[in-house]
């Protein structure tokens, strides 16, 4: 049975493609941290096939996709709904195949992929969406496709993002519809971040 947070109901903001871009447009985008995220890094460079099509949502400046693109794979999809996030990409990686950087809603997004990778994405939706996010990435994922990468292993007390949480309560709202193949205390987060991610990935059940 899914789960909420209690202090879900603290938000009286809307985190919203309005949100988001204005917190580009004042370079406040302290989540960004310069570089690929070593866990993710560490797990793609173990994954053979370079066909596979992935998923970013909430991509930010893309460290993640511009890494797995420069490693051969070639079907990396970036997706984020602040129009300055995605020309910040355009003009950063120019490589990058255009037509494979989305500006879109996730909920919205009517695609399937085999991995969708979460960075700092489900920590910017405002709790109350947990569930949704959820049930969209079981949605978006073709079969035995898979949700990989991190989730905060903390609780920041925050009533804006990035809002964390506890394996417990992770448990609650991914054991309905994913198996768990890892999803514990992440050994080789970068150092800010140092036991207070979990590395998950599961499997669409």
């Amino acid at each position: 049975m899914f789960q909420k947070r209690k202090n879900c109901e603290m938000s009286t903001h809307v985190f919203d493609s309005n949100y988001w871009e204005n917190r580009w447009k004042n370079n406040q985008t302290g989540w960004d941290i310069g570089h690929v995220s070593t866990p993710i890094k560490e797990y793609f460079d173990q994954v053979e096939d370079k066909t596979l099509r992935i998923l970013i949502p909430g991509c930010g400046n893309a460290w993640e996709g511009e890494y797995l693109y420069s490693i051969g794979f070639k079907n990396v999809f970036l997706l984020d709904i602040a129009p300055s996030a995605i020309e910040h990409i355009k003009q950063r990686i120019t490589t990058f195949p255009h037509e494979q950087i989305l500006l879109d809603d996730f909920f919205k997004l009517d695609d399937q992929f085999d991995i969708i990778v979460e960075q700092t994405f489900f920590c910017a939706l405002d709790p109350t969406m947990r569930q949704a996010y959820v049930e969209n990435a079981y949605r978006l994922l073709k079969e035995n496709g898979r949700l990989v990468g991190l989730l905060f292993d903390t609780d920041f007390g925050n009533d804006h993002p990035p809002f964390g949480g506890s394996k417990k309560e992770y448990e609650g709202y991914f054991g309905a519809m994913f198996n768990f193949k890892h999803f514990e205390r992440s050994k080789n987060s970068i150092k800010p971040r140092m036991g207070r991610e979990l590395f998950i990935n599961l499997e669409k059940a």
